[in-house]
């Protein structure tokens, strides 16, 4: 599902195509998104198995950047890009593999690494939630507090609740069976020599500076930015300073 967002400016500037992370949703980057537009079309698409993109049994990052390479070949790309966290990942193997359909890169607040952390907790505490008692978001709200107190997770999480349906718009049971290849990273070969920026929080622990050797093997012409007192969710912590890093990188 692709989602547009253009103030009808004309601009010499390349379209931009933003990917979402695990559990995200193009939506949740409609705000962003429909500001940076004022310069520029701006698309925001859902990931497969989240959203209102079509299911699928796998969650590989071959997989999901053959996704984004069909669809800036349907918008005509080349576009600029920028991912964060499990988009992140899915644009740079995007720009390793199909770098022709990449302008510039801006990676936020992950890594081409495998981490140890696994996300499960929360595919459980969503998978326990008994949908049929919930009549409203509060009610899910309440409901997910024991097992996810932090309120902020809960309600990133909550966006993507269809209360009416009863239903995720996430492929809880594929996300879950797929999550070793989520936090990990696939050998790809290629480089990417385009201008590629990786902006991390700076009270985030997701880049570190021994990733940086491995990162810049890759892409050879990266650079390196920390976005001060903020975690891994930039744009949610910080929208307007993250909006400003987004428009100095991309224009």
């Amino acid at each position: 599902m692709l989602k547009t967002y253009s103030q009808g400016t004309s601009s010499a500037h390349p379209p931009l195509l933003i990917v979402h992370g695990l559990f995200g949703s193009a939506r949740n980057w409609g705000v962003i998104a429909k500001r940076l537009s004022d310069d520029r079309v701006t698309y925001t698409v859902d990931m497969r198995n989240h959203g209102e993109s079509p299911r699928y049994p796998t969650q590989s990052y071959e997989d999901m950047a053959q996704d984004l390479a069909e669809v800036i070949k349907g918008i005509k790309g080349p576009v600029d890009v920028l991912g964060h966290s499990m988009g992140g990942k899915s644009a740079m193997v995007l720009a390793l593999q199909s770098p022709e359909l990449v302008n510039r890169l801006l990676v936020a607040d992950i890594a081409p690494v495998r981490y140890t952390h696994t996300q499960m907790p929360l595919i459980h505490a969503m998978r326990d939630l008994d949908l049929s008692t919930i009549e409203k978001r509060s009610d899910a709200d309440r409901a997910l507090q024991q097992s996810i107190p932090e309120e902020g997770v809960r309600a990133f999480l909550l966006q993507s609740l269809d209360v009416k349906a009863k239903e995720w718009r996430l492929n809880l049971d594929v996300l879950g069976d797929e999550m070793d290849k989520i936090i990990g990273f696939p050998e790809v070969s290629g480089q990417f020599d385009k201008p590629t920026l990786f902006l991390s929080g700076g009270a985030s622990e997701y880049v570190l500076p021994e990733h940086r050797a491995g990162i810049k093997s890759l892409f050879t012409d990266a650079y390196f930015a920390k976005m001060p007192n903020v975690g891994h969710w930039l744009h949610a912590e910080k929208p307007r300073e993250f909006e400003a890093s987004i428009r100095a990188f991309f224009n």
